[in-house]
């Protein structure tokens, strides 16, 4: 494995820990795919630095099982807005 890749695995790995944030996030933060940061994570890390991946992938697994609410939460958000904004476009027109 080259080094650039070694380096990028632990940062990927440091920044979910500290952020929490998910795979999607964390690829837009490093300008690389979701591809790249999962295998960077499940694969090339273990390999660096099994304690380390032990702790992402919890990280990585509870947000997995939060996937549903935070779709859910989404969806309802847009939903308010586009209410709210088709009650103002009544409003105004009266």
């Amino acid at each position: 494995m080259q080094n650039y890749i070694r380096k990028r695995a632990v940062k990927v790995a440091q920044h979910i820990l500290n952020t929490s944030d998910t795979v999607r996030q964390t690829a837009e933060v490093f300008g690389i795919s979701k591809s790249t940061v999962h295998k960077d994570v499940a694969e090339r890390l273990p390999r660096i630095d099994e304690k380390l991946a032990e702790e992402v992938k919890y990280i990585l697994e509870k947000n997995k099982a939060e996937r549903h609410i935070r779709g859910g939460e989404a969806t309802r958000q847009k939903y308010a807005a586009y209410h709210q904004a088709e009650a103002s476009a009544n409003s105004a027109g009266t």
